[in-house]
């Protein structure tokens, strides 16, 4: 990517993907990135569950009663998890490193889609963050905020147009400015 204003333009949640495999070098490369996210006090209370297992895709598929069944195609899902009794401020901490993994895939060509799975359900019910705990054997206290589905790209989508940007969303000095 040429540069960062370019980077956030062009990156757009990708819900389709090929069936290409991502390489070794190039999941190195993303959890470098999830590796470099700033945290509170530099706590790093962090940590990310790399799934590639094709089974595991498709169980994780399922963790919400919608907008998850991508997760089965993607050639990799980063479950981002953090420890609440590591940092207050955990939430914040794992979103970063959420997103920090999202811009460095769209950087290397690669799609990717933010599953949110905190504060979320399954068709049946169950709290989203407790059956991803079950599928992969989390534990406690280890909290899921998200899982970020990477694969390449299986569609295109067209870079965010700034003529749709809502300035009316920024005020100055105080809300509704001067």
């Amino acid at each position: 990517m040429e540069s960062f204003s370019e980077l956030i333009k062009v990156r757009r949640s990708m819900r389709k993907f090929t069936e290409e495999e991502l390489t070794q070098e190039q999941v190195v490369t993303l959890m470098k990135a999830a590796l470099m996210a700033p945290t509170s006090k530099r706590s790093n209370a962090w940590q990310f569950i790399v799934v590639d297992d094709k089974e595991k895709l498709k169980q994780l598929s399922y963790c919400k009663e919608q907008a998850s069944q991508f997760i089965a195609d993607a050639a990799l899902a980063v479950v981002v998890t953090a420890d609440p009794l590591a940092s207050d401020v955990w939430v914040e901490d794992a979103a970063i490193a959420s997103i920090y993994l999202q811009l460095q895939a769209e950087d290397m060509g690669l799609g990717s889609c933010w599953v949110q799975i905190r504060e979320r359900f399954t068709a049946t019910g169950v709290p989203s963050n407790e059956y991803v705990h079950e599928v992969l054997d989390i534990p406690l206290p280890l909290q899921v905020l998200s899982i970020i589905a990477i694969g390449h790209k299986g569609m295109e989508r067209k870079p965010f147009n700034e003529d749709n940007l809502q300035w009316e969303k920024i005020h100055l000095n105080k809300y509704g400015g001067e």
